[in-house]
């Protein structure tokens, strides 16, 4: 019975219908782009094909505006479902960010620019810097 698992082809799909059902982009067309681009890599390889064909357990490394995503396929899938369903088509193998430190929490905390008239904003951030400081 192995030998007929071994002769059973694989399921693939073209990169760009899976990136487009995984929802991962909102079209086909930028798919293609984030593609031709050289924003995708599969398996640790870059490519620049849209018709490249790709299956369960690739690995895709994506590289997205919000950042970039190292994704496991489980399944080709055969639609572009509600996102639940959606999700259930790859592994999110990205690690988590870094935990913030108390520097990069304060980055909002300085003082406007002196060449100009504060704004509402900035001047109430002001005066709560002020209060706390008593």
């Amino acid at each position: 019975m192995a030998d007929a698992d071994a002769d059973t082809p694989r399921p693939t799909i073209r990169l760009d219908r899976w990136l487009f059902f995984s929802r991962l982009v909102k079209s086909r067309s930028l798919a293609s782009k984030l593609i031709e681009a050289g924003g995708v890599r599969v398996n640790g390889t870059k490519t620049h094909r849209s018709n490249r064909t790709i299956g369960p357990e690739d690995v895709l490394t994506v590289a997205l505006p919000v950042g970039v995503k190292i994704i496991k396929l489980r399944a080709c899938g055969s639609r572009r479902g509600p996102a639940p369903e959606a999700q259930q088509l790859y592994e999110d193998l990205t690690p988590p960010p870094p935990p913030k430190t108390e520097q990069d929490l304060n980055v909002g905390n300085t003082a406007p620019n002196p060449g100009r008239r504060p704004t509402k904003h900035e001047r109430e951030r002001l005066s709560r810097m002020k209060r706390q400081a008593e």
